[in-house]
């Protein structure tokens, strides 16, 4: 079964890339491009893509408001007619990365990019589509994916080295405040994003991550064993080494959520 593919950037050399990128897969089909958000928006109703490659900044829409637009369209539609493809965002920035996985994308792609490039994306694509009937998806789904309000982080896109690393929030020991920046711990490894932690903290699942200082978030998966501390703190032990101080505003939450009597 072939993938329908509909390309939108306002910039025609880019939609004939694509269109060539997708053209010499053997197994995708281009069905339309657009070259705006509001031509987008109608042929994502109509056309019902598997996969989407959509340009963030474009001069009506950005890529965001595409997707946002299609789901208050979906709203009114049976749950039996819901459709939703997979998405590639295409940009020349990557300030957007964090956004374009908070809307679960499936990759994204940053111009200049090369044909290999492209590839791994299509191959994420090919997952994605044998992981899940997209047509099927409810709208509870949907929301789960696009509401403001419901948005969990599952990955942090990391600028670092001149390249973007995508991080699982999954394999997140911890997160420490840095200034105006968060210090993210994967294992022995740390990277820096531009965020605060109490607009982070609302983003993570709840389930899984807690607040233990004005300047720490951990990871409860991560946690080793909790320990007494001075001044009536405590300490967190994680499962790298790592020791994490407890505030005592945060001490009675940690405790409930550890389950500690």
């Amino acid at each position: 079964m072939s993938i329908r593919a509909l390309i939108v950037d306002d910039e025609p050399w880019a939609r004939k890339r694509l269109s060539s990128l997708f053209r010499a897969e053997p197994d995708c089909d281009v069905i339309g491009e657009c070259a705006d958000g509001a031509t987008a928006v109608d042929a994502m109703m109509h056309m019902a893509p598997d996969v989407v490659c959509l340009d963030v900044q474009m001069p009506d829409m950005s890529g965001f408001d595409v997707l946002d637009a299609v789901l208050q369209r979906q709203q009114d539609a049976p749950v039996d007619r819901i459709q939703w493809p997979v998405v590639i965002f295409v940009t020349a920035y990557d300030q957007y990365a964090v956004g374009a996985f908070e809307r679960d994308a499936a990759d994204y792609l940053l111009k200049p990019f090369d044909d290999e490039r492209f590839r791994q994306a299509i191959g994420r694509v090919r997952r994605d589509l044998a992981a899940e009937s997209h047509e099927s998806a409810t709208l509870e789904r949907l929301h789960e994916r696009m509401a403001p309000s419901r948005r969990l982080l599952s990955r942090l896109a990391i600028k670092t080295g001149g390249r973007i690393l995508f991080v699982r929030t999954d394999d997140v020991s911890w997160f420490e405040a840095a200034g105006n920046y968060v210090t993210v711990h994967v294992g022995r490894d740390s990277y820096l994003v531009r965020e605060s932690t109490t607009h982070l903290a609302a983003r993570l699942d709840p389930d899984r991550f807690v607040r233990v200082h004005r300047s720490a978030i951990v990871n409860l998966d991560r946690v080793k064993e909790l320990q007494p501390w001075i001044r009536g703190e405590q300490m967190l032990l994680l499962d790298n080494g790592t020791q994490v101080t407890v505030g005592r505003a945060f001490r009675s939450n940690l405790e409930r959520r550890l389950r500690v009597d």
